[in-house]
C-alpha cells in the first residue's frame, strides 16, 4: 500500500562463525560456481538457527531467518528480545550498514540511524562539522543544516564543546549529539538501537518524548529496540518479539509484549546452560529456584525465603573470583544485586548458593543476570538468564513488612559457594 515504508520479505542473514568469508578458497570457489548456474548457495543448507546458549560444531549461523513484516507511515515499532536474538543484525540491515542473504527489503524514505555510540561520526573532526557530514550523507543542502543547527545544539547540550573534536567527548556526550543529528535531520525513518542507555535519566526522557513528537505531530516512523519494556509500551504502537532470529510474534505493542511475558513466565524452576561457543575462563551451567531446603520453587509466595543455586565450571585458577547475582524487575529497571566475597578458585565444578531470607518482594516478575569475574574484569556476563515469579499470595511473618513503593528491601543476601567433585 502507498502508506508502507518498509516491506520487508523473507530476510535472512547467515554468518559464518569464527573466519572472515567462507575461509578457504574450495568454498569460495564452490560457492561461486553454484551462483553462477543460479543455484542455491550450498553453505545456506547447513546453517543452524541462531541459538547462542548451544554448543554446535556447525561453522554457519542464521542471525536472521525469513524475517517478514511491513511498518506504515507514521507507526512506532519496538523490536524486542533477548539478547543475541538479532535485533541489532535487523536494524543494521535496514539501515544498509550490511546487506541480507537473502530476501528484499522495500524503503520509502531516508534512514537515520543511531546504531551504537559514535555510529556515522569522524572523530577527528568537531561536534559542529560532524553535524554538517551528516546532513551531507542524508543528501541535505547546507541551507537546510544551518536552519536545524541551533535547535540540534541546544537539544544535545553540547554548546560549549560543540567546536571540539567529538573524539574528546564522553559517551553520554556522544550518544546525545548523535541522538539529536538523527532527531532533527527530517528523515522519514528513525531507527535507534539501545544506545539511549548510556545516556542519562533526564536525557532519556527528552529523548523518548521527541520521539513520540517525531511519530505522532510529524508523521515519521520510529524504529526502537530496547530492553526497557516500559518505554516500548509508553513509545511503540506496534512490535516484533525476535527469537533465536526469527519472528515470535508481530502485531500490537500490548500483543506482543505479553506474548514475550509469557513466554518467560513459564513454570519452571531448573534452567540448564550449554558451554559457549567463544572460549571463557568460566562459565555458568546451571541454576534453579528453590526454598531454602533445595525444593525446586516454579512460584514464590511473597513473604518466602528462597535461594538461587548456581552451577559453573571454571578452566582455570582464578584469583580473587566473584560471582554477582542481579535481579531486575518485569519492567527491565534493577531492584537489587549481591556479590560474593572475593576467593582464590581453582579449575573445576562449584555451586554458589544466593539465600534470600531477609529481601521481600511484592508481586510479579524478576529477571535473573549472573556475572561471573575476576577482581575487576567480568568474564561471564548473563542477562536474563532465568527468572522467579512471585504470587500475589502474601505469606508474611509478623515482623515483615513490603515496601510498596520499590517492592523491595535492600540488603545483602548471604552467599555459599562449594566445590563439586
Amino acid at each position: 500500500m502507498s502508506d508502507t515504508v518498509i516491506q520487508v520479505d523473507n530476510v535472512s542473514k547467515l554468518y559464518q562463525l569464527g573466519e572472515i568469508s567462507t575461509g578457504t578458497l574450495s568454498r569460495d570457489l564452490h560457492r561461486w560456481w553454484t551462483q553462477l548456474r543460479g543455484k542455491e548457495d550450498p553453505f545456506q543448507k547447513i546453517g543452524q538457527t541462531n541459538d547462542r546458549t548451544v554448543r554446535s560444531s556447525a561453522d554457519f549461523v542464521w542471525a536472521l531467518k525469513d524475517i517478514s513484516f511491513e511498518v506504515k507511515q507514521g507507526e512506532v515499532l519496538g523490536i524486542i528480545g533477548r539478547n543475541g536474538a538479532g535485533k541489532s543484525t535487523l536494524l543494521k540491515i535496514l539501515s544498509r550498514v550490511t546487506k541480507p542473504t537473502s530476501g528484499r527489503i522495500r524503503v520509502k524514505g531516508r534512514i537515520a540511524s543511531l546504531l551504537e555510540v559514535g555510529t556515522g561520526f569522524h572523530p577527528e573532526l568537531t561536534g559542529r562539522e560532524n553535524i554538517f557530514l551528516n546532513g551531507a550523507i542524508m543528501g541535505m543542502t547546507k541551507t537546510e543544516i544551518k536552519s536545524k543547527l541551533d535547535e540540534i545544539i541546544a537539544f544535545a547540550g553540547v554548546e560549549r564543546y560543540i567546536d571540539t573534536p567529538v573524539k574528546r567527548y564522553s559517551s553520554g556526550m556522544y550518544v546525545r549529539l548523535a541522538f539529536a543529528v538523527a532527531a532533527h535531520l527530517d528523515p522519514e525513518i528513525l531507527v535507534i538501537d539501545e544506545v539511549l542507555a548510556v545516556g542519562d535519566a533526564e536525557f532519556q526522557k527528552k529523548c523518548l518524548g521527541k520521539m513520540k513528537d517525531v511519530s505522532e505531530k510529524e508523521g515519521r516512523t520510529v524504529l526502537f529496540v530496547s530492553h526497557n519494556m516500559d518505554a516500548v509500551q509508553k513509545l511503540c504502537t506496534k512490535g516484533i518479539v525476535l527469537n533465536n532470529g526469527t519472528v515470535r510474534e508481530s502485531g500490537s505493542i500490548k500483543k506482543v509484549l505479553l506474548k514475550y511475558v509469557q513466554e518467560l513466565t513459564l513454570s519452571k524452576a531448573s534452567f540448564e546452560f550449554g558451554k559457549p561457543v567463544v572460549e571463557t575462563a568460566g562459565y555458568v551451567e546451571h541454576l534453579s529456584v528453590e526454598d531454602l531446603n533445595g525444593k525446586l520453587l516454579p512460584e514464590v509466595q511473597v513473604g518466602d525465603n528462597w535461594q538461587v543455586r548456581i552451577r559453573f565450571t571454571l578452566m582455570k585458577e582464578i584469583n580473587h573470583f566473584i560471582i554477582g547475582l542481579g535481579i531486575t524487575a518485569q519492567l527491565g529497571f534493577p531492584v537489587h544485586t549481591s556479590w560474593s566475597i572475593p576467593v582464590d578458585l581453582k579449575e573445576g565444578t562449584y555451586e554458589a548458593i544466593f539465600i534470600n531470607d531477609v529481601v521481600i518482594y511484592t508481586s510479579g516478575l524478576y529477571y535473573l543476570d549472573v556475572g561471573l569475574s575476576s577482581f575487576l574484569k567480568t568474564f561471564q556476563f548473563l542477562e536474563q538468564l532465568a527468572y522467579i515469579q512471585v504470587s500475589d499470595v502474601p505469606n508474611l511473618k509478623s515482623d515483615q513488612v513490603v515496601n510498596t513503593r520499590s517492592g523491595v528491601i535492600i540488603n545483602q543476601m548471604k552467599v555459599n559457594i562449594v566445590r563439586k567433585v
